[in-house]
């Protein structure tokens, strides 16, 4: 198991992780970094344990609202992918009756045609 060095508010963390996951546990802890410096500059040195469980809470407000985002779009979808079947079954459902309209038309067209040629 690999072990990465992390760096948080300018302090050195060991961190294990899986092979392979070393890059993208860089980039989370980055990630967290980023959301640390953003709570020194508004709220000053408060400790750490502080602002890591203020960063914690704002990332995990962050992905609640994209959990709830992507449940809306979900439904979205399965909604619209129901108007879109019901769309495709009124074409068809049209299509068919506008078929059985043109073959009664040239149905009569033709009934015309035979009695203009016998006159």
């Amino acid at each position: 198991m690999p072990l990465v060095s992390i760096t948080v508010n300018d302090r050195a963390y060991t961190v294990a992780c899986g092979d392979g996951e070393e890059q993208h546990l860089q980039e989370l802890a980055a990630h967290v970094d980023g959301k640390v410096k953003t709570l020194l500059e508004q709220m000053g040195q408060i400790g750490d344990a502080r602002l890591i469980l203020m960063a914690a809470l704002l990332i995990t407000d962050e992905y609640f609202e994209a959990k709830n985002l992507l449940a809306q779009c979900t439904t979205e979808r399965g909604q619209l992918s129901a108007a879109g079947a019901r769309a495709s079954e009124t074409a068809a459902h049209n299509g068919a009756g506008a078929a059985a309209a043109l073959e009664a038309a040239a149905k009569r067209i033709e009934d015309i045609a035979a009695r203009l040629s016998e006159s």
